[in-house]
């Protein structure tokens, strides 16, 4: 298991995930922004702006994907 918080994904808070895989994780992560923009927290929501940003050019949003695994990757098991 590895953990990465929803800042390192991409969000706007400190709330940690924890998973296998970087798939896992990226999921985990998408339903808790979910959560949050139901929520109407308005920090999740500028940090999806921009992530919405990023998918209107695919290359920038298939590099910013491959950094994330590369990071997660990177990370030590968490206990």
């Amino acid at each position: 298991m590895k953990t990465m918080t929803c800042k390192q994904l991409g969000g706007a808070c400190d709330k940690k995930f924890r998973a296998k895989t970087f798939d896992e994780i990226a999921n985990l992560a998408k339903m808790h922004g979910t959560e949050m923009f139901q929520n109407g927290d308005l920090a999740h929501i500028n940090e999806m702006q921009k992530m919405m940003g990023l998918m209107n050019d695919p290359k920038a949003m298939d590099d910013w994907m491959k950094g994330k695994q590369k990071e997660f990757d990177a990370l030590p098991d968490s206990k």
